[in-house]
This record gives structure tokens, C-alpha cells and sequence, in this order.
């Protein structure tokens, strides 16, 4: 009976040596943690040298409103509208019975005090924009004209400077851009009037243009 109960024991061998290789891993892994907790508070106490005493903020009860996004512009319909426009001007309307006979080529709508273009040509009203049409083909010019008015009446501009050039690099030295550039603003009713430039402000390169308040 003692030798079998001696063979039983035996057996127990393979289990205590794996109690014992778990105990010392379990060992290893509190060793382990304690370790890092001793390294995460010398950190928090080398900061708390470092940043010294910390006051805490008040609380406050009021609400935090989210802020109103921004209205979303429409800027396919506006490209659409402003192209619209500009294939809307005629290169073909007969200005000369809208023009006044004067050097200038001078444009008034009916209607308007006899001063008007006087006025416009003293500088009575500051000059508030400019458009340059350097450079720029019919099409490109035409849209460019319709895109600045309408920058124009969107910022309540009143008086404006539209250069079309004198027409010293085209064929035959002839300003291609003026005629067209009068029939352009001839046709838009917020033009009030139009006279040709004085030398400083660009002379027969260049129109002053008077919009409607």
C-alpha cells in the first residue's frame, strides 16, 4: 500500500512545477506595474516641479451655443446669371442715336439734370473702381464688363473707370474695345451716364461711368 501511495505522488510533479512557473510570471507582472506606477508619478511629480502650483479655473454656468454656419452661396447660378448677361449684350445696338454729339462720345440716360456730364467729367463723384480690359479678347472683355457691374451695384459703387485702351497695339491703331465697350454699358439701365476720361484718368483710353444710387 505505501508503494502505490509513493507512485501517486509522483504524478503530482508535472503540476507543482506549473504552479510554480505561474507564480513566478504572476510575480513578474506585479513587479512590472509596480514599476510603471513608479515611473508615471516621478513623471507627474517632475511636472508638478516643473509647472509649480496650479490654480483651478472657476466654473461658470454658461452655455456653450453653437456657432450659425454660413449661408450657402450659389455660385453655379451666379456664374450662370453672370454669363447669361454678358451673352445678353449686342455688339450691334445703334448707339449713335443714344450718344451725345460731343467730343467725348458722351452717353446720358433721358431724363437726367443737363449738369450730369459736367459734373461726371470734374470728377464730382470719386472714383470708386476700375475695370482694365488690357489683354482681353471680345468674349473675355464682355464678360469681364458684366462681372465688374455687377461687383459694382453688390458693393454700392457709384462712380467707376472702365479702361479699353487707346487701341496702339491693334490693327490700324484703332481702340477695337471703345465702340463695343459703349454699347455695353449703353445697355445696362443701372448706367446712368458715361463720358470719356480726362488725361490723368486715362484720356480717350478710358470712359468714367456713373451708376444709379
Amino acid at each position: 500500500m505505501a508503494t502505490r501511495r509513493f507512485t501517486h505522488m509522483a504524478d503530482l510533479g508535472p503540476l507543482a512545477q506549473a504552479l510554480r512557473e505561474r507564480s513566478r510570471l504572476l510575480a513578474e507582472a506585479r513587479a512590472a506595474a509596480a514599476a510603471q506606477l513608479l515611473a508615471l508619478e516621478r513623471q507627474r511629480r517632475y511636472f508638478a516641479d516643473q509647472v509649480g502650483p496650479v490654480t483651478p479655473l472657476p466654473l461658470h454656468d454658461r452655455a456653450q451655443h453653437a456657432l450659425p454656419k454660413p449661408s450657402p452661396e450659389p455660385f453655379q447660378r451666379q456664374a450662370d446669371e453672370r454669363a447669361a448677361l454678358a451673352e445678353a449684350l449686342s455688339d450691334e445696338v445703334d448707339l449713335e442715336s443714344l450718344l451725345l454729339t460731343d467730343d467725348g462720345l458722351s452717353f446720358q440716360r433721358p431724363g437726367l439734370a443737363s449738369d450730369v456730364l459736367a459734373r461726371l467729367r470734374r470728377g464730382h463723384w470719386a472714383i470708386q473702381g476700375q475695370l482694365d480690359l488690357h489683354g482681353l479678347r471680345r468674349d473675355e472683355a464682355r464678360t469681364a464688363v458684366a462681372e465688374f457691374l455687377r461687383e459694382a451695384h453688390q458693393r454700392g459703387w457709384r462712380c467707376l473707370r472702365v479702361v479699353h485702351g487707346k487701341g496702339h497695339g491693334s490693327p490700324g491703331r484703332e481702340p477695337v474695345l471703345k465702340a463695343k465697350v459703349q454699347r455695353w454699358l449703353a445697355q445696362y439701365e443701372s448706367v446712368l451716364a458715361f463720358t470719356q476720361a480726362t488725361a490723368p484718368e486715362g484720356g480717350s483710353g478710358a470712359l468714367i461711368v456713373l451708376l444709379k444710387g
